[in-house]
């Protein structure tokens, strides 16, 4: 774990998630219009069929209307339900399969079916950096699954979360797209 392993990221997230829950409400509900608008423009992610989502805590960018936009037009949405130190995702017809999961974070219940064969996954972030280095919550469990699942990767995130340099430890894996409410950018291509 990044919080036990590594103090120079345990204090840039500090910081950059303290910069992060200064966004109000309604410049964060701005942003998510936006970042949902951009996201469109993503090829891989306009035409894919499975897709994994994250459930928003905090102040994290909201996907609620991502998710429902996208059962909306009949596309496959997965969650992420944490077991043991990995993430798995699990099919959801809708908000009603969800329940409090792990770290007080709505994940699907254990009856929805498993499927980490997404053809894309939108990856949460404290901070990312121009070159796809991604800063998490320090638990390793997006570096794990797309260590193992090959996926397009798009983080969404605010405009003042891009940082020119994060601290890297081996087990980091690269983003391929970031979105945020001024710029879509392909930082890795397959």
């Amino acid at each position: 774990m990044d919080k036990l392993t590594n103090p120079e990221k345990k204090s840039l997230r500090a910081l950059l998630l303290a910069r992060r829950d200064n966004t109000s409400s309604d410049l964060m509900g701005i942003a998510g219009n936006k970042i949902q608008e951009r996201l469109k423009g993503i090829q891989a992610f306009y035409h894919a069929r499975t897709i994994g989502v994250y459930y928003p805590i905090g102040s994290e960018i909201p996907t609620q209307d991502i998710i429902w936009d996208l059962l909306r037009l009949g596309r496959d949405v997965f969650l992420p339900r944490v077991v043991g130190d990995k993430i798995e995702f699990c099919q959801i017809q809708g908000f009603s399969s969800l329940e409090i999961g792990s770290f007080d974070i709505m994940e699907p219940k254990k009856s929805c079916p498993v499927n980490n064969d997404l053809d894309v996954i939108l990856v949460p972030a404290v901070a990312v950096s121009p070159s796809g280095a991604r800063l998490g919550y320090g638990h390793g469990f997006y570096d794990r699954f797309l260590a193992e699942n090959k996926t397009v990767s798009i983080v969404l995130t605010l405009e003042k979360q891009i940082i020119k340099n994060i601290p890297n430890s081996d087990h980091d894996i690269l983003i391929d797209w970031i979105v945020t409410e001024d710029n879509t950018c392909m930082v890795k291509t397959r």
